[in-house]
């Protein structure tokens, strides 16, 4: 059965397929060095739950943005989740990034969630859209590509 219902604007879910298995997966998925080359430079990750960590993300004509993050599920080589919080937000703002690895046929597709936008906020329906875009026309693809490659 499809499922009809109008998307919840207070997330965004995404997928993409790569031609690797689970396991390959989610090694680009959690080591730091493969994780700066599809998303930006990590500063003590490592996926374990309750582990904190720093993602600095590029913000174009301004210094990087440090994101502080917590890992809350870490299910090798299933499901991986943490908290995202943007400190520069008044108050910090705070998501949570999801990710999932199926097998599917001779690969594997990666289920990718980001939740927690507040929709009555004007910035942060901005941000979700920009972050969709972004994810969907950039970072998945790169991912995809970066998994692809590994032997």
């Amino acid at each position: 059965m499809f499922d009809v219902s109008e998307p919840d604007p207070s997330m965004i879910d995404l997928a993409v397929f790569v031609e690797r298995s689970p396991e390959v997966a989610w090694r680009v998925l959690t080591r730091p060095d493969l994780i700066a080359e599809w998303l930006a430079p990590t500063i003590g990750f490592q996926p374990v739950v309750g582990t904190t960590f720093i993602v600095q993300v590029a913000v174009p004509d301004k210094p990087d943005a440090e994101m502080a993050c917590q890992v809350v599920v870490a299910d090798e080589p299933h499901h991986l989740a943490y908290s995202w919080t943007d400190l520069r937000g008044k108050p910090p703002l705070r998501w949570m990034m999801d990710y999932r690895l199926m097998p599917h046929g001779r690969g594997a597709r990666l289920f990718w969630q980001m939740s927690g936008f507040d929709t009555e906020d004007r910035y942060q329906r901005f941000a979700r859209n920009g972050i969709e875009r972004s994810w969907n026309r950039t970072l998945l693809p790169k991912f995809a590509e970066i998994v692809n490659a590994q032997r």
